[in-house]
């Protein structure tokens, strides 16, 4: 099978009730967050505001019904924040999705637009 002359590109968003409750923006800070252990380093790494950071994560977790980050507040212990177990379940499976919908979407192209293949 020929190569792809055309790249593809998705971007996958979930939306509930008509708004957009999840998607590569909130994945991104959930990534950053469980690496970083901090919310607040997650947005300063993103180049974003932590009040914007905090009220992106905060309306998807009113939108999904649950919790996607423990919080604990700073302090002497100097604070942080962690996945949820349901947080990391979202995340692996959005992450599962999107990969699954990467390689449907290139067998796709490849069946409805063959002339975009490079034989070789």
């Amino acid at each position: 099978m020929g190569e792809l002359a055309l790249e593809l590109r998705m971007t996958l968003r979930l939306f509930f009730g008509g708004e957009k409750c999840f998607g590569p923006g909130p994945a991104a800070l959930l990534e950053a967050t469980d690496r970083l252990g901090s919310l607040r380093a997650a947005a300063a790494e993103a180049d974003m505001a932590y009040s914007k950071a905090w009220t992106s994560l905060r309306a998807c977790e009113q939108a999904l019904g649950f919790p996607l980050l423990e919080r604990e507040a700073g302090g002497r212990r100097g604070g942080g924040s962690r996945l949820t177990k349901e947080g990391r379940d979202l995340l692996a499976g959005y992450r599962e999705l999107e990969r699954r919908m990467d390689q449907e979407g290139i067998r796709l192209l490849r069946e409805l637009l063959p002339q975009l293949a490079i034989e070789g």
